[in-house]
């Protein structure tokens, strides 16, 4: 099981969602937490090292830390704003 830790800005996004995109994207989070990577990507270019869970339109860019097995969100917003 992970540990799931918010930056600033990315819980700014997840409070400022609709109610129906924050329990879409709460589930995804929690398959975060549980260890569910399945059809999670690995990001390229600037974004090295982070991944991302898609959640309908909104994508879930994360940086996994496995010595300490903590998720930092990084960003959550809309698949057009995100990179």
């Amino acid at each position: 099981m992970y540990k799931v830790a918010f930056n600033k800005g990315a819980q700014k996004e997840f409070l400022e969602l609709e109610k129906s995109t924050q329990e879409q994207v709460a589930k995804k989070i929690i398959d975060l937490q549980n260890g569910i990577f399945i059809g999670d990507k690995a990001l390229k270019g600037k974004h090295k090292g982070k991944f991302r869970k898609l959640a309908g339109d909104y994508r879930i860019v994360y940086l996994k830390e496995n010595n300490i097995l903590v998720i930092t969100l990084v960003r959550i917003a809309h698949r057009r704003e995100v990179y």
